[in-house]
């Protein structure tokens, strides 16, 4: 496959690493920092492009994936829908509802594949469990939480677009959380009431929450709670923990570091200690979830089937996110839809 990239930052790095490692080739790039592009064209040897018109127009390009801040995602849509290709879109989809259902919907009419890179999806612990449960093996689920007591530093926040309503839509939840807000939603299901608190800047100079925790209630009938944060030094490895009637799994990082089940039979767990995490270093991550999602992309390309992380999960992880937000705001529990 080939791959043209729209905007090069840190995480654009991680991307063409992992298309070089499962053989895809990364044709095209740009980016409105015109030096930063053309040093990433040089370094993965790609052509340099000054818009992002002519990255989804380009006749070398198969899909298009934008690793962009996430309040520049329609526009790219639109283009590659105009030209026929399928686009990946870093996470989150969007930062308002009304944009994600216009890039649902936009390339829904073209006949385009929509995805959203939540690569959490794709480690071995979470392919373990989306199973483990479906067979169930931890009985009825009662609880399910996510713990992402994450640290950034001051110079992680020194641009003023990060953390920033505008731009990034937020802080701690819709920026490090929700890879585990996508997981939790994927491994019990849809949620249906939040009721959430924030601490705005609590230790950072942002305007967005940099602590925040969310009491949730799922359409199943299991409660959980989501906590998330960048202030908590020197930051911890994420936690993922799912309580059934039969017995506890707990994620830690990318790694399923608990499995406590009674009367236990069929796959063994793939348990495991060493965890890679973003929980101090944004990059400290690991590059096989990213390269089985890009596969997983590159199929449903090729085949026109769903990719496993498409526009409307996407959607769902933001819903959940702007709902807890919601309730911040108004100090009372908010219901969800679940509609597109």
């Amino acid at each position: 496959m080939r791959v043209g990239i729209i905007g090069t930052g840190a995480i654009s790095h991680k991307h063409a690493q992992a298309y070089r490692n499962i053989g895809y080739q990364v044709t095209v790039c740009t980016d409105i920092n015109e030096e930063a592009g053309r040093k990433f064209a040089a370094a993965y040897g790609a052509e340099f492009v000054r818009s992002y018109e002519e990255v989804c127009r380009h006749p070398n390009v198969d899909y298009v994936d934008v690793c962009t801040f996430p309040d520049f995602r329609l526009p790219p849509v639109e283009a590659c829908a105009a030209a026929g290709k399928s686009i990946q879109v870093q996470k989150p989809i969007a930062t308002n509802l009304e944009t994600a259902r216009k890039m649902i919907e936009t390339a829904r009419r073209a006949g385009i594949q929509l995805g959203v890179v939540s690569q959490h999806r794709f480690d071995d612990s979470s392919l373990f469990l989306t199973k483990a449960i479906a067979d169930g093996r931890l009985g009825k689920i009662i609880q399910a939480d996510a713990y992402v007591k994450w640290y950034r530093s001051p110079e992680y926040y020194a641009r003023p677009i990060k953390g920033s309503w505008a731009v990034e839509g937020g802080g701690a939840l819709i920026n490090q959380a929700i890879h585990q807000v996508d997981v939790l939603l994927w491994l019990i299901g849809p949620v249906k009431e939040v009721f959430a608190f924030w601490q705005l800047g609590a230790l950072h100079k942002i305007e967005s929450e940099d602590v925040i925790t969310v009491a949730l209630r799922y359409a199943s009938g299991a409660t959980g709670v989501i906590q998330a944060s960048t202030a908590m030094w020197p930051g911890y490895s994420e936690r993922i923990e799912i309580h059934g009637t039969k017995g506890t799994a707990i994620l830690t990082g990318d790694k399923l570091t608990r499995w406590d089940v009674r009367d236990d039979s069929g796959e063994p767990p793939p348990l495991a200690q060493e965890v890679m995490s973003g929980s101090s270093d944004p990059m400290a991550i690991p590059l096989e979830p990213f390269e089985r999602q890009f596969r997983d992309f590159g199929d449903a390309v090729r085949s026109g089937r769903q990719p496993l992380v498409s526009g409307e999960e996407g959607y769902r992880a933001l819903e959940l996110v702007l709902a807890a937000y919601r309730s911040c705001r108004e100090g009372q529990k908010v219901t969800l839809d679940g509609g597109l």
